[in-house]
């Protein structure tokens, strides 16, 4: 069976630079896949050539069974896409812009009305019908640009960074619809660069510099730090620690997050004395060691060090 997507060393190459290079992923019918990396990992590249925006450097890819290098304007038809910028126009009124991107999609009449009814309810817009899309708040017109995304319910939605500047509750409430979304069928490919919001994802693929670094659901992708420990260390003068330790030979790779070290070792027990002992007797660097359960955070940083054959299993 066909999945939803799928890419075969799809790239991008604007000159010499390689925004997107080789990546090969697949994505499963009513499947919630992120893409995750930092800015300038490719996210966004790869998202606007499998929506026909961006004709693709080399390799292949298809949506929904069509070839988005051969028939663009048919991937266009059959999916939703939301970009960064919503492509709202603030000097019409809600209803006024889900009649016009449905008039995209040729959409008319009673069957334009009831989906835009029913777009409205599901984004939890009703009852702002008449209002101004100039004056409604962040998290609304994120909304907002998603009910134009779905008015002709595509069986694929694109979103790219869908939450970028929206604030913590109205993100939460964003992906609440989306798992409601998931739940209903609907195949979902979101890029992002929150680690939080990729933990709703069946599955994730780790980009970075434009390629693939890792692929797989999260428990999947953590099996990385299988047979290891993770301890973090908080010391307000956390980058002499970092220094006094990452030389060790018990310590297998050391990173900085924030104002803690996050230090991976093998035998956790050992490592938590020697690393007391090093600090506070050693260099008089008060400290609190404890050991964690890797995060999301951890994979990313170990993947992008280490390389991509750190990656877990698809």
């Amino acid at each position: 069976m066909e999945r939803p997507v799928e890419t075969f060393r799809l790239s991008k190459h604007f000159g010499p630079f390689k925004a997107v290079d080789d990546l090969t992923l697949s994505v499963e019918a009513g499947e919630v896949f992120g893409l995750l990396g930092s800015n300038g990992a490719g996210k966004s590249t790869a998202i606007r050539m499998l929506c026909g925006l961006l004709k693709p450097s080399g390799g292949s890819a298809r949506v929904l069974g069509i070839d988005v290098a051969a028939d663009p304007e048919g991937v266009k038809r059959c999916i939703g896409y939301m970009s960064q910028r919503f492509s709202l126009y603030d000097d019409l009124t809600v209803a006024q812009n889900l009649r016009f991107f449905g008039g995209v999609y040729s959409l008319r009449g009673e069957d334009l009305s009831t989906r835009a009814a029913q777009t409205l309810e599901m984004a939890g817009l009703l009852g702002l019908d008449h209002r101004l899309t100039a004056t409604l708040s962040g998290g609304w017109k994120q909304r907002l640009a998603l009910a134009c995304a779905l008015l002709h319910r595509p069986r694929v939605l694109f979103l790219d960074e869908p939450t970028g500047g929206a604030d913590p509750i109205s993100r939460r409430q964003f992906w609440e619809i989306i798992d409601r979304l998931s739940a209903e069928g609907v195949t979902i490919l979101v890029s992002t660069h929150y680690l939080d919001e990729a933990e709703h994802c069946h599955r994730i693929a780790l980009m970075h510099a434009g390629r693939l670094a890792a692929l797989g659901s999260i428990p999947s992708l953590k099996q990385v730090f299988a047979g290891r420990a993770i301890l973090e260390i908080s010391c307000p003068r956390y980058l002499e620690a970092l220094d006094a330790l990452e030389g060790e030979p018990w310590v297998l790779e050391a990173s900085a997050f924030g104002t803690r070290l996050h230090l991976v070792v093998g035998d956790a027990e050992k490592a938590c004395l020697s690393a007391r002992a090093i600090l506070e007797r050693q260099h008089n660097l008060p400290a609190r060691v404890e050991r964690i359960i890797p995060s999301l955070e951890d994979v990313f940083i170990h993947t992008i060090e280490a390389g991509p054959a750190a990656g877990g299993a698809p």
